[in-house]
C-alpha cells in the first residue's frame, strides 16, 4: 500500500523524499511516541482516574473527542416522577419531583437529582376530577402534585396531557385536564430535599435515598429544571455527585449492557439489551414499561430530534461510561502555567488561515476536559508504565524509561510484553510489586507526536522544529491540530507549528456530500486519466479551499478550458522565442507598450508574492490566468503579432518585443510551476533541453527577478478602456458582414477621448484598425476603409496600390531578401 500511495502522489506532482518516507509503524517512530509519553510521566502530567468518557459499546473502547462524529437522531424523551420523602418545604413531602431525559437507560443507575439554586420552582397540582374519571392515580392521597421549574411548567403539562390521553377512555378527557401552581420558590430552598427512586421496591441500591443537589449547570432551556444524576454516565453528574460523596457503580459493561448482578435489567432478565439499542429505550421498551407499571412514567414519546455523538469508525452511538483511564490534566500546575493556559497562549501566538480557525480551536481547548490517553484495544502503541500495586503510583525512573525506549526502538511495540517486563524493570525493582499497564495510547497522541519524529530526529536533513505550517481539513481543529498542540505544549511549552491552514471538504457538483451509496463520488485517478494531473491541481487552486468546494464534470470542463488558454499562452511564447537570444537586463530602448506590460508584470509579481504569503492560492491562480488571458493574449500579443510576423528579423522594435516576451516567459513559467507542475516542466524542457546551456528542471529555479521599469499605467489603462469602446463600435459592422475584421475599419474618435501622447498611427496599431482619426462629437464612429489589402501583412493601407500588392514596409522587408 505504501508503494501504491507513493506512485499516486507522484502522479499528482507532489514532491517528497520518496526513497526515505515517514512510516507510522517504523520502530523509531514508535520509540519516539513512547519517549514523548514518558516525558509526560516524568513531569507528573499523567494520572489514573475513573471518569465518564465517551465509550463505544460496539468497539468496546474509550474514544477521544476527535474520534466522534455528531449526527442528527430521534430519541425517546421521558418525564419520570421521583417521590419526595423529606424536605424543609413541608408541602413538598408526598409530591413528586419530575426529571426529563432523552437517555431512559440511565434511570437504572440514577443516584441523585440536580436543581438550580437560582431557578424558580413551582409546585404544580393536577386537577384530580378528570384524572379520577379516567382511572388515573398518582400519589397517596389527594390530587397529584409535581415539582418542576416554574418557567417549564406549561411545557411539562403539555407532555403530561399527551401521555394522559393515551390511557383508556382518556382521550376525550385530556382536553379538560387542568393544572394550577400551588406555590413557587427559589431553588436554593430545596437544599435537604430527599426523593426515592421509582424502583425503590427492588431494595438494595434502589432503596437508597436520592438527594436533591445544587448544580450550576441546571438551566430552564428545556425539560423540567430538575436533572437526574447518573455519575457513571455524565461529566456533570460525576463531578456533582463526587463533590457530595456519591460514587459511580460501574454497572454497565464494555458492550453496553447491565452487569449480571444488577437488580434491574441485569442478570438473566430476557429483556436485557445494549443500552444503545433503540428498542431498549423505546416508549414500550423495558425501561419505560417498568416505570409505567409503578406509576412513575409521566410521559414518553419517541420524537425528540437532536444531535448525538457516534463513533467515526462504527458509525454507531457512543455513551458516556465511567471506567478507569489514563489522563493528562488540563489544569494542573506545570511550572507557573497549566496545559490549558499554555495551549491558549500558543493559539494566540499562531497564525491561522482562515482566521476563524483561531476561535474554533480556542473555544475547544478552553472548554475541553482532561485528555484521556488510554484505549482498550489489542493493537497500538502501549502505555509503557509500571504501577506499584500498593501505592497505586506509577514508576518514574529515567533508567527504566531509557530501557523501555531502547527496547521499542529495537523491537517495536512488541517489546512491551509480560516476558520482557522483568528485564525492563531492572534489578532495583521486583516485578511482583508492579502492574504492567496493558492499555494502549489514543491514536491522536500518536499523531500529535509526528512533529518530533519528522522534525527533530535528524533523519531528514534541513528539517527544523517548529514546522512552518500544518495543513489539514477543518475537522482537525479537534483532531491533529489540537493533539499536536497539547503534546507539544506539554513537553516543549509552545505549539509545534508557526501557522495552521485548514481547508474545507470537497462536495459534488450540486454541493452534496460525496457518498458511494449516492454514486456521486469523483475519483482523482479517473480525473487524471481523462484530463491529466495538472487539471486537478488547477482545480484545487482555483477554488476557495478554505470553504467547502464543489467538483464535477462541468466544473472540470471549465477548469480544462482555463488550462488550455494557459497552455496556448506558453505555446505562443515558445514559437515567438524560437532561436531568440537576448539581453534580459537592457530595457532602455524598449517601446512604451512593452514598458507598460513590464510594469504590469511587476504588479503581478507583487500580487503573487502577497498571495503566497497569505496562502491565498485561489487569488494566485486567478491573477495568473487573468494576466495571461487579458493582459497578454487579448491585448499585448494581439497587438504585437503584426510586428512579430511582418517586421524584419533584425527590426529593433521586433527585437524589443521578443526581449519582453523572453522576460515574460522566464517569469510566467516559474509562476506556473507550483500550479501546473507537469506543463511547466514540459514548457521549460521544450525551450531548454537538459543538455542545453540552461538545462535542468524548472522546479529547481528561483523566483524570477523582474525588471523595475516606469510606465504611465493610468494613461495606458485609459487607452485600454478606449480600445474596448472601439471594439464595441466595430462589432455591429462585423455582425452585419459590412467588414470582416477591424483591419477594414476606419475609426473616428472624439479628440477628448484620446489620452495624450498617442498619434493616429499609434492608435491604429494599438486598436488593430485600418486607420484612426480624431473628430468632433462624443461618439465613436466606424466606416469601411477604401484602402487595399497588403498581400503579406493583410493590413489595408493607403500605400497599397491594389489588393494583393505589398505595402511599403513589407516591400522593404522582402527587398532585404528575407521571407518572413
Amino acid at each position: 500500500w505504501v508503494d501504491t500511495q507513493r506512485e499516486q502522489l507522484k502522479r499528482l506532482g507532489i514532491n517528497g523524499d520518496w526513497d526515505n518516507p515517514y512510516l507510522t509503524m517504523d520502530f523509531q517512530a514508535e520509540a519516539t511516541i513512547v519517549a514523548e509519553l514518558l516525558k509526560f510521566a516524568e513531569s507528573g502530567q499523567l494520572y489514573r482516574g475513573a471518569k465518564p468518557v465517551m465509550w463505544s459499546p460496539v468497539e468496546k473502547t474509550a474514544l477521544a473527542e476527535a474520534e466522534v462524529e455528531y449526527e442528527d437522531i430521534t430519541s425517546t424523551q421521558i418525564d419520570v416522577a421521583f417521590e419526595i420523602v423529606e424536605s424543609p418545604i413541608s408541602e413538598l413531602v408526598g409530591a413528586h419531583a419530575v426529571i426529563w431525559t432523552t437517555t431512559p437507560w440511565t434511570i437504572p443507575v440514577n443516584q441523585a437529582l440536580a436543581y438550580g439554586a437560582r431557578v424558580r420552582y413551582a409546585l404544580v397540582e393536577i386537577d384530580m376530577s378528570t384524572a379520577e374519571q379516567a382511572g388515573y392515580t398518582l400519589g397517596k392521597k389527594g390530587p397529584p402534585r409535581f415539582l418542576v421549574a416554574k418557567d417549564l411548567a406549561e411545557s411539562f403539562f403539555e407532555r403530561f396531557r399527551a401521555e394522559f390521553s393515551k390511557a383508556k377512555h382518556a382521550e376525550e378527557l385530556a382536553s379538560l385536564l387542568e393544572f394550577k401552581i400551588v406555590s413557587d420558590f427559589r431553588g436554593e430552598k430545596l437544599e435537604g430535599t430527599i426523593t426515592r427512586h421509582p424502583m425503590h421496591h427492588l431494595g438494595g441500591f434502589f432503596a437508597e435515598p436520592r438527594p436533591l443537589l445544587p448544580g450550576t449547570f441546571v438551566t430552564t432551556d428545556s425539560g423540567t429544571g430538575l436533572v437526574h444524576m447518573a455519575p457513571d454516565h455524565g461529566e456533570d453528574d460525576f463531578d456533582l455527585c463526587k463533590a457530595h460523596g456519591i460514587n459511580p457503580k460501574f454497572v454497565v459493561d464494555g458492550g453496553g449492557t447491565y452487569k449480571d448482578d444488577w437488580l434491574w435489567l441485569g442478570g438473566d432478565d430476557e429483556r436485557r439489551r445494549s443500552v444503545i439499542n433503540p428498542n431498549f429505550n423505546a416508549p414500550d421498551g423495558p425501561i419505560c414499561s417498568d416505570l409505567r407499571e409503578v406509576g412513575a412514567l409521566l410521559s414518553a414519546s419517541a420524537d425528540y430530534q437532536h444531535s448525538y455523538p457516534h463513533s467515526w469508525r462504527s458509525k454507531k452511538k457512543v455513551i458516556f461510561r465511567c471506567t478507569p483511564q489514563w489522563f493528562v490534566p488540563m489544569d494542573k500546575d506545570m511550572g507557573g502555567t497549566t496545559l490549558r493556559n499554555c495551549a491558549l497562549k500558543a493559539i494566540a501566538d499562531t497564525r491561522f488561515v482562515p482566521e476563524k480557525g483561531r476561535n474554533r480551536i480556542g473555544s475547544m481547548v478552553e472548554g475541553r476536559p482532561d485528555w484521556v490517553l488510554s484505549r482498550q484495544r489489542a493493537w497500538g502503541v502501549p502505555i509503557t508504565l509500571f504501577v506499584h500495586r500498593e501505592s497505586g503510583e506509577y514508576l518514574v525512573d529515567p533508567d527504566v524509561n531509557a530501557r523501555i525506549i531502547a527496547a521499542v526502538r529495537e523491537q517495536g511495540v512488541d517489546a512491551w510484553d509480560e516476558e520482557s517486563a522483568r528485564d525492563l524493570l531492572g534489578p532495583n525493582y521486583k516485578l511482583e510489586d508492579y502492574e504492567r499497564i496493558t492499555d494502549i495510547l489514543d491514536v491522536w497522541f500518536d499523531s500529535g507526536c509526528t512533529h518530533v519524529f519528522t522534525l527533530e530526529s535528524g533523519r531528514w536533513p534541513g528539517m527544523q522544529w517548529p514546522a512552518d505550517l500544518y495543513l489539514e481539513g477543518s475537522d482537525q481543529h479537534r483532531g491533529w491540530f489540537q493533539s499536536s498542540l497539547l503534546e507539544s505544549c506539554g513537553t516543549r511549552g509552545r505549539a509545534p507549528y508557526n501557522a495552521v491552514l485548514t481547508h474545507g471538504f470537497t462536495m459534488d457538483s450540486k454541493g452534496m456530500k460525496m457518498s458511494k451509496s449516492l454514486g456521486n463520488t469523483v475519483s482523482p485517478l479517473k480525473v487524471m486519466e481523462e484530463y491529466g494531473a495538472d487539471i486537478i491541481r488547477l482545480w484545487a487552486l482555483s477554488v476557495d479551499f478554505t470553504e467547502d468546494h464543489r467538483i464535477g464534470d462541468e466544473i472540470l470542463k471549465g477548469v480544462a478550458d482555463s488550462y488550455r488558454k494557459l497552455r496556448n499562452t506558453f505555446r505562443y511564447m515558445l514559437g515567438a522565442l524560437d532561436g531568440f537570444v537576448g539581453d534580459l537586463s537592457d530595457t532602455t530602448e524598449i517601446p512604451e507598450l512593452e514598458l507598460y506590460v513590464l510594469s504590469l508584470l511587476a504588479d503581478l509579481d507583487a500580487k503573487l508574492r502577497k498571495a503566497v504569503d497569505d496562502f491565498d492560492f485561489n487569488a494566485y491562480t486567478r491573477l495568473l490566468i487573468d494576466f495571461c488571458n487579458e493582459d497578454l493574449s487579448a491585448f499585448f500579443f494581439d497587438i504585437r503579432k503584426d510586428r512579430l510576423y511582418c517586421d524584419g528579423p533584425d527590426d529593433p522594435q521586433r527585437n524589443a518585443y521578443r526581449t519582453v516576451l523572453d522576460i515574460l516567459f522566464h517569469a510566467l513559467v516559474r509562476y506556473a510551476a507550483p500550479v501546473l507542475v507537469f506543463t511547466a516542466e514540459e514548457v521549460w524542457q521544450s525551450r531548454y533541453p537538459e543538455d542545453g546551456e540552461q538545462g535542468g528542471s524548472v522546479h529547481l529555479l528561483e523566483w524570477p527577478s523582474i525588471p523595475q521599469v516606469r510606465a504611465d499605467n493610468a494613461r495606458w489603462d485609459a487607452l485600454r478602456e478606449l480600445r474596448e469602446k472601439v471594439t464595441e463600435a466595430i462589432e455591429p459592422l462585423r455582425r452585419e458582414k459590412l467588414i470582416r475584421s477591424g483591419l477594414e475599419a476606419n475609426v473616428t474618435l472624439p479628440a477628448s477621448m484620446v489620452p495624450d501622447g498617442f498619434s493616429d498611427e499609434d492608435l491604429a496599431e494599438l486598436f488593430i484598425t485600418a486607420s484612426v482619426t480624431r473628430g468632433q462629437g462624443d461618439a465613436v464612429t466606424v466606416t469601411r476603409t477604401t484602402d487595399h489589402k497588403c498581400g503579406r501583412c493583410w493590413r489595408l493601407l493607403p500605400d497599397v496600390p491594389d489588393d494583393g500588392a505589398l505595402c511599403g514596409r513589407c516591400a522593404d522587408v522582402l527587398g532585404e531578401g528575407e521571407a518572413a
